[in-house]
């Protein structure tokens, strides 16, 4: 693919685009890890010098992806996910389940999450750096609004709880679900330890129902009268 030098602000956009969608591509093919940058600018058709134009590391495509994942994977949830009747626990487990459903389905976005600390946060600029934390944020409030309109009972402090609970274990756990060789070697040699394999799926569902039923619970204890003096 050769690309022509992008002269207005559109032809920019447009350039920067097709870099993501680009990346988005090739972590459907590999982990984060092994996305470098000239593998970038080779299927893109660009000089590694010419992709620097649009973002300054390889560390600053995969933040934009990351958060351009978490705006799609939230619009999703907001399309096709309405809240359901019944107890505050029973809402409470189909919101868990949704949560992790939806994540499990969404293979780039959880390996971009699992980097983003350790990885995708460094060698950036602050400019990169504050863009991506104020999309951050907005990115959290919309999943708190999703949470509240799941279960309301969870109020202003406790959906916070559960939507960093599920950012957190989701961070923690895909890596797990995605062992080495020599793991899957080590599973497969031995039922016991093929026991100890975690899958991501059925443990974001159980952290978010315990987290979820944990906050109910603490929201519902009455509250103890001070001793009369």
């Amino acid at each position: 693919m050769t690309f022509k030098r992008a002269r207005t602000e559109e032809q920019r956009t447009e350039r920067r685009r097709q870099i993501l969608r680009t990346a988005a591509a090739m972590l459907t093919e590999m982990p984060v890890a092994k996305l470098t940058l000239n593998e970038l600018s080779r299927r893109i058709g660009l000089a590694k010098s010419n992709v620097l134009r649009y973002f300054d590391s390889r560390e600053a495509v995969l933040l934009d992806l990351l958060d351009t994942e978490i705006q799609d994977w939230i619009a999703d949830l907001e399309h096709s996910h309405r809240p359901t009747e019944g107890t505050s626990r029973a809402r409470g487990d189909r919101l868990a389940d949704i949560l992790a459903t939806s994540l499990a389905r969404r293979p780039v976005l959880c390996d971009l999450l699992s980097a983003q600390t350790a990885v995708l946060e460094h060698n950036i600029s602050t400019e990169v750096a504050v863009r991506h934390k104020h999309a951050a944020k907005h990115a959290m409030q919309a999943l708190i609004q999703l949470v509240l309109r799941h279960v309301p009972e969870l109020g202003a402090h406790g959906a916070p709880q559960v939507v960093e609970t599920t950012l957190l274990m989701a961070t923690a756990a895909w890596p797990c679900d995605r062992p080495s060789e020599a793991m899957l070697a080590a599973y497969a040699s031995d039922p016991n330890l093929a026991a100890m394999r975690l899958d991501f799926t059925d443990v974001m569902r159980r952290t978010v129902k315990v987290t979820i039923s944990g906050v109910l619970a603490r929201r519902e204890e009455p509250t103890k009268a001070s001793p009369a003096l």
